[in-house]
């Protein structure tokens, strides 16, 4: 049950309809998740779809991007992000059971999604500044510096709807999927 307020796609009105009209054109559905950020702040919601646009540009391909979305969300603990990604992430070419190792932290069959997943558990686990050596790793299984920082921000964002679902409680709009 949603804890903030949340209007229907028939109550929203300028920004916010602007906005939802676009995801739905792209998705098919404006999902809850969006339809409270934008209820609530529409540049926030416009700012999160520039960052999404942004970072499907960038030189991680879809199937980085939806390891790094798994990974982060269940270290997060979000269900409405593992629900909305894990459909995304069999499209980028995983198997239901690369998901739930996604999910774990791993992929045993290959190394460098292993090493993204491996690097952004860690990185959203723990404080400080991370040491040199894991930083090294993450570059030695064949991430440059430009990947460093697209990783951080997907992980930004993942984790900015992340924070959103959690205290809002959002209802998941996405087919079930395994759990752990």
């Amino acid at each position: 049950m949603s804890r903030l307020h949340t209007d229907s796609l028939e109550e929203a009105s300028g920004k916010a309809a602007e906005l939802f009209k676009g995801i739905k054109q792209a998705m098919g559905k404006v999902p809850n998740a969006y339809l409270t950020i934008g209820s609530n702040a529409p540049d926030i919601l416009a700012q999160t779809l520039q960052l999404n646009a942004a970072l499907s540009r960038s030189s991680l391909s879809a199937r980085e991007r939806e390891a790094i979305n798994l990974a982060v969300s269940e270290e997060s603990g979000c269900d409405y992000c593992l629900a909305a990604h894990t459909p995304q992430a069999i499209k980028a070419g995983y198997s239901e059971a690369q998901t739930l190792e996604l999910r774990q932290g791993f992929l045993v069959d290959d190394a460098r999604i292993d090493a993204l997943v491996k690097f952004v558990q860690l990185l959203v686990s723990t404080r400080g500044t991370l040491s040199a050596h894991h930083v090294s790793a993450f570059r030695d299984a064949g991430f440059n510096d430009q990947q460093v920082v697209e990783t951080i921000g997907v992980v930004t964002a993942i984790l900015f709807t992340n924070m959103i679902n959690r205290v809002n409680d959002t209802e998941v709009d996405f087919p079930p999927i395994s759990s752990l």
